[in-house]
Formats: structure tokens, C-alpha cells, sequence
């Protein structure tokens, strides 16, 4: 077979929420297919139990995406007096989602809170070199399959481009949901300034410092718990530590599970193409009872290939979804414990140098100034940092219990249709004598 063009490839864009994908009335009719369900099943902020506040609502109302770069058109609409106007929009790109996240990691006074993970950087390569691939053709692909295929894999870029879009405005409504966390210039700054901010991507030099931070961390943590002896001064703090470390391995491995169960499912639906187009075309060259029979059999396949896709979609949105995203917020209360941590033992080896400079009669003043001073910030901590977990529990436990029931009506919904399919399509075809 010659090799075949695709309607959605990498140099063109994709748009989102009633925009238009790809040029062509294929790449229209597939996005047309995909809107209704596009807006049932993406994990907006209700999906992390975010309560909203009617004085700030933050919306990403339309996304643009390019073969480099995803463009977020970031809708706001505020009554609070830090903003000129009451609602405003701006267009933003996701290096400046990460400025806007390490702004806040950086700061000192947010070292109390919970800082809601950096959406993940846009990765459309994957389902590019699948379309590109399929663009190329194959002799052995018949047309109604390869037609198949081509509309499971733009489903799959369609689904990946709305979840990217989702995952970003939840970092924004986040923000705008937290008391603290929106009062933070910056965070005005990203959605009023309707200039290029001119943030860039990290050059790899930055890249490297971060990994090579992560690891002092993670070996200043090791230090602090193990070869200094520090002892926690508080119970709460030290049962939330030891359930987070195996809560947060815990829910790694349940994502890698569910991840491998939607796969499964996907690789399901996509061997069921080949085997409804052979029978499909085994239909064509036989007549009479067999031709009918073996139509029947290519629906059946038909169907149960739309079935698997939507059971592997579902899974898809509301468990890995929900799981990866926990799996990164739990890591950032994680950071908040190490934060916490860390000005416990600057309070102890304050005190210890205090006592040293009062048995030399030296520099007495200066120590006892340090060491109110990591008094103070490790009280700071301990009292933003207990609100803020126990805040984490409550919007965790909400989050899983109502994606976790509305994925079990959905498989409920799924099992009924799966008898209900097959009865219809196998139905043995009326034989006259």
C-alpha cells in the first residue's frame, strides 16, 4: 500500500475546547467526536477537591498546541484590589508555569506550606512518531484498518493534550484556592501581565544543580535522621513522616500497576482492529449465510475494540491520573517535613552553640540572636506545616473516594454494555430451508 498522509501531524497545531484540530474535515470530525467527551472527563480542580473562591476563579479557557510548545490562554476573573481590572486573560507557555512554581519554592516564606507540584512539561513525541509511522504505511495494513488505527492514535494525542491542559490549570486553581499562596506577587504578575515574560527553559548546567540539589538534600535528610541522632519533639510530625515515606511508595507502585492495566487495555483494543477487518474482509469474498455471519463477528470486534478504548481512557483519567498526581503532591509534603526538619536541626545546633559561646564567655549576644531567630522559624514551620498536612489529608481522601466511585460507575457501565454487545453482534442469522 502507498505510503498515506495523516491529518495530524507534528508541524501542525491542536487546539482545545471548540477549536479546531489539524486542517482537514477528518482531523475536524475526530475533535467534534472528542469535545463532550473532553469535558466529562477532564481532571479539572473539582478532581482535587480544590475549594474555590469566588473572589479569584483561574480557568485555562483555550490551549494552542505546536510542534515545540504548548500555548495556555489563562482566564481570571477577581473582585480582589490587587488586580486593575475584574477579568483579564493572558497567553502562557510552560516554562513559565515552572518560573511561577520555583518562584514559590524558592521563597522563605512559604517554607511552612505545601507547594502544589509543577504541572508536567508537555511530551506529545511518543504519539507523533506513532502517527509518523502509520503516516508511512504498510502493505499489510488494508485500508478500513489503517483508518482504524489512524483515529485511535489522533483519540490518544487528542487525550494527552487535554490531560496536559488539565494538569496545568490545576496548579493555577491550586494557587488561587490557597489564602496564602495567591497573595503572592509573582502569582499576580503570571496572570495580569499580558507581556511576554520572557521566561526560557532550563539550559542543562540548571538542569544538572537541580539533580545534584535533590541528591544533598536527600543526603542532608539521611544526616539529620541517622548519623546525628535528631529526635522528633513531636508525635504528630513523626507518625505524618513515617506514613508519608510509605504512602508515597506506596501510591508509585499503584500508578506503575495502573498504569500497566491501561496499557493492557489499550493493546487489547488495537489487536481487535486487525481481527475485525480480517473477518470484515472475509465477509466480502463469502456469500450467503457465512458473508452475514462474519459481518456480524467484524461488529462484534468493532465493538469491543470501543469498549476496551473507553475502559483503558477511564482508567486512564480517573486512577493513574489521580494516582501520579498524588504521587507528586505527596512528595511536595514530603519537602515541607524536610524544610521542617532541617530548621529543627538549625534549632539544635543553635542551642548548641549558644551553650559553647556561654561556657567561653564569647559572643553571647550574637548566638542567643541566632538562636531566637531558629526558635522562631522552626515554631513558624511546625504550626503552617501541621495545618497544611492535615489540609493534605482531607483533600486526598475526598479526591480518591469520588474519582475512585465515579470509575467504579463507569466499569459497572462497561460490564453491562460488554454482554449486551456481543448478544447483538453473535446473533445467529436466520437460515430459510
Amino acid at each position: 500500500m502507498a505510503s498515506r498522509t495523516l491529518n495530524l501531524v507534528p508541524n501542525q497545531k491542536a487546539r482545545l475546547r471548540g477549536t479546531r484540530v489539524g486542517t482537514t474535515p477528518d482531523s475536524r470530525r475526530v475533535m467534534e467526536k472528542h469535545q463532550e467527551a473532553g469535558k466529562e472527563n477532564k481532571p479539572s480542580a473539582r478532581s482535587v477537591d480544590l475549594q474555590g473562591d469566588s473572589s479569584l476563579q483561574v480557568e485555562i479557557s483555550d490551549a494552542v498546541s505546536e510542534r515545540d510548545k504548548v500555548k495556555f490562554t489563562v482566564q481570571t476573573k477577581s473582585y480582589l484590589p490587587h488586580f486593575a481590572q475584574t477579568e483579564f486573560s493572558v497567553v502562557r507557555q510552560h516554562e513559565e508555569f515552572i518560573w511561577l512554581h520555583d518562584a514559590y519554592v524558592e521563597n522563605e516564606e512559604y517554607a511552612g506550606l505545601i507547594i502544589p507540584p509543577a504541572p508536567p512539561k508537555p511530551d506529545f513525541e511518543a504519539s507523533r512518531e506513532k502517527l509518523q509511522k502509520l503516516g508511512e504505511g504498510d502493505s499489510s495494513v488494508t485500508r478500513e484498518e489503517f483508518a482504524k488505527m489512524k483515529q485511535e492514535l489522533e483519540a490518544e494525542y487528542l487525550a494527552i493534550f487535554k490531560k496536559t491542559v488539565a494538569m496545568h490549570e490545576v496548579f493555577l486553581q491550586r494557587l488561587a484556592a490557597h489564602p496564602t499562596l495567591r497573595q503572592d506577587h509573582n502569582f499576580f504578575v503570571f496572570l495580569e501581565y499580558s507581556q511576554d515574560l520572557s521566561v526560557r527553559g532550563k539550559n542543562r548546567k540548571e538542569l544538572l544543580g537541580g539533580f545534584l540539589r535533590n541528591i544533598v538534600k536527600s543526603a542532608d535528610e539521611a544526616v539529620i535522621t541517622g548519623m546525628s541522632g535528631l529526635k522528633e519533639v513531636d508525635d504528630f510530625f513523626e507518625h505524618e513522616r513515617t506514613f508519608l515515606l510509605e504512602y508515597h511508595t506506596r501510591i508509585r507502585d499503584a500508578c506503575l500497576r495502573a498504569d500497566r492495566v491501561m496499557h493492557s487495555h489499550k493493546c487489547l483494543a488495537d489487536d481487535y482492529i486487525p481481527i475485525s477487518a480480517a473477518l470484515s474482509s472475509l465477509g466480502t469474498q463469502e456469500v450467503n449465510q457465512l458473508k452475514i455471519s462474519f459481518f456480524k463477528l467484524a461488529e462484534l470486534f468493532e465493538r469491543l475494540r470501543k469498549l476496551e478504548g473507553r475502559v483503558a481512557s477511564d482508567e486512564d483519567l480517573k486512577l493513574s491520573d489521580m494516582l501520579r498526581y498524588y504521587m507528586r503532591d505527596s512528595q511536595a509534603a514530603k519537602d515541607l517535613l524536610y524544610r521542617r526538619l532541617r530548621a529543627l536541626a538549625d534549632y539544635e545546633n543553635a542551642n548548641k552553640a549558644l551553650d559553647k559561646a556561654r561556657t567561653r564567655n564569647r559572643e553571647v549576644q550574637t548566638a542567643e540572636s541566632h538562636q531566637q531567630l531558629c526558635c522562631q522559624r522552626f515554631e513558624r514551620l511546625s504550626d503552617s506545616a501541621k495545618q497544611e498536612l492535615m489540609d493534605f489529608k482531607s483533600r486526598r481522601v475526598s479526591s480518591f473516594r469520588k474519582n475512585l466511585i465515579e470509575l467504579a460507575e463507569l466499569e459497572l457501565k462497561h460490564a453491562k454494555a460488554l454482554p449486551s454487545a456481543s448478544i447483538t453482534a453473535s446473533a445467529p442469522p436466520q437460515i430459510r430451508h
